[in-house]
């Protein structure tokens, strides 16, 4: 299990990434990372203090002008060695993230960390590419251009449910514009993002460009967002946290970019292939145990399809192997905590007073028992306004509801607070068509749930927070747009100053 990955040695230093160099927090308070499979302690650190927060933003404020000065092309290359040194590290990093997070390795190893590789590859890329509006007479008698600026120190905050990947969508194109970084790691999975930035260090990237603190939020994070010398705020999170990381940027008022929770409605439709679907739903359900903000968590079944649909997904959910997260046969890992396996257990107790458990709905037994696991589960019978089908629960339980005419299953679609994500599943070019142009989301899959590539941008509508992460849309929040005017004319007095000197 996690004694695969030793972090004690790794980290004897401390769990503070700053300047280059790794070393130990000032904050007097302990933490440990757990794996969740067993809950052995993996790791114990020393949190960041209100001084290691200080230390870290004053190395990028050091490091900015150099980075922020070199050339496209040579953050570019830079970004390629990146690439390199994570492809070369790539089962360190899996079975890292594996033993943090509870992951199985055929998830950390075909999908977060050969995505994290691919989303380095393609920054690289990125960064030789800042566009604006072609320099032109906009004017008649000037010539107008646009420049793109990086912002400067940037302090983002990163959830534990990818903790790799997530550090690389608030690092990546940060670092590619020309700004330069703190990265507060949720303190429950701090050991990618600092191999991570470790990894920067190797391949060539300054001493201070790339820096990460790991803490509790209420602590570090809020230093960090409400630190002065920070220019912007990068926060991915529940939608709770991402409102109190408003308020506290609003007050010097920094750029801020929010990627919150999600509630991703799964549209079938009668014309749909079944078999499909219901695979889908199974896949989109329990990606990462269900804690992936973008998950299938409500899916409506047009009727004629409901009872078949449900009974498939029950069934392929019966076959998913709960297990050891380093044995390749495993499917489904843990949750994260013990804590986040009793928050999902209490919404399914819940919700037995209104809803029909299907299947699952408990924690196994036997050699599982020690660790956070919950099984498959299925609901079925809930309200439209319920808890369980409005609220985010993060955790492998999908409710399906039945809904008639088109209307209404678009209308369904749309009916909770949140706008990350979703999927509809149809044959009908028209019927999709729809669905993608009327359901409110900053994703709509049709007959496929889940993948994400590098070059589509990522983010959500509505609760789920605004601003983009990955592709070139995501220079949109880590650049200043700067307006360059030159008159043309070199003439003294110009027409439009009679509005000011009257007719003399």
């Amino acid at each position: 299990m996690s004694q695969r990955f030793d972090a004690r040695e790794r980290f004897a230093e401390g769990a503070q990434y700053i300047g280059g160099s790794l070393r130990a927090g000032t904050s007097g308070r302990r933490h440990a990372v757990v794996d969740p499979a067993t809950g052995a302690e993996i790791l114990g650190y020393e949190m960041a203090g209100d001084a290691d927060v200080d230390a870290a933003v004053a190395a990028a404020e050091r490091a900015f002008p150099q980075w922020a000065g070199a050339t496209p092309g040579e953050r570019s290359d830079a970004l390629h060695r990146f690439a390199a040194v994570l492809a070369e590290r790539a089962g360190d990093f899996a079975h890292a993230e594996s033993a943090q997070c509870g992951k199985p390795i055929r998830l950390t190893t075909e999908f977060d960390v050969p995505g994290t590789v691919d989303n380095t590859a393609f920054f690289a890329g990125a960064a030789r590419h800042l566009e604006g509006a072609s320099a032109g007479e906009y004017s008649a008698d000037h010539t107008s251009y646009v420049r793109r600026e990086p912002i400067g120190v940037v302090g983002s905050i990163a959830p534990w449910n990818y903790p790799l990947q997530m550090a690389a969508w608030k690092v990546l194109p940060a670092i590619a514009a020309g700004n330069t970084i703190v990265l507060k790691p949720a303190e429950l999975t701090p050991l990618t993002s600092l191999m991570f930035a470790r990894a920067a260090t190797d391949a060539g990237i300054p001493d201070g460009v790339v820096n990460v603190v790991s803490g509790a939020g209420k602590d570090a994070g809020e230093r960090l967002v409400g630190h002065p010398s920070v220019a912007m705020t990068s926060f991915t999170g529940s939608t709770a946290v991402g409102k109190r990381v408003a308020e506290i940027a609003t007050t010097t008022v920094k750029r801020l970019h929010l990627e919150l929770g999600g509630k991703a409605p799964f549209v079938v439709f009668d014309d749909a292939d079944l078999e499909a679907a219901v695979h889908g739903a199974v896949a989109g359900s329990l990606i990462n145990t269900g804690q992936d903000c973008t998950a299938a968590t409500r899916a409506y079944v047009q009727r004629p399809l409901y009872e078949a649909f449900v009974a498939g997904v029950a069934d392929l959910m019966a076959t998913v192997r709960l297990g050891d997260p380093f044995d390749d046969r495993t499917d489904l890992g843990p949750l994260i905590s013990h804590t986040q396996r009793d928050r999902v257990a209490d919404f399914v107790d819940r919700a037995r007073s209104y809803a029909t458990v299907v299947t699952g709905g408990e924690a196994p037994g036997g050699e599982l028992a020690k660790g956070a696991y919950y099984l498959p589960t299925l609901v079925t019978g809930a309200p439209q306004d319920s808890e369980i089908v409005q609220a985010e629960i993060f955790g492998p339980v999908l409710v399906v509801l039945p809904f008639d005419g088109d209307d209404e299953g678009i209308a369904l679609a749309n009916d909770t607070p949140y706008g990350l994500a979703a999927s509809a599943w149809t044959r009908d070019v028209y019927r999709a068509g729809r669905a993608t142009r009327e359901i409110k989301a900053g994703c709509v899959w049709v007959n496929d749930h889940i993948p994400i590539i590098s070059e589509m941008p990522h983010g959500g509508y509505k609760a789920s927070g605004y601003g983009k992460d990955m592709s070139a849309y995501s220079f949109e929040e880590y650049t200043q747009v700067k307006h360059v005017m030159y008159d043309n004319t070199a003439v003294a007095r110009k027409d439009w100053h009679r509005t000011v000197f009257g007719a003399r």
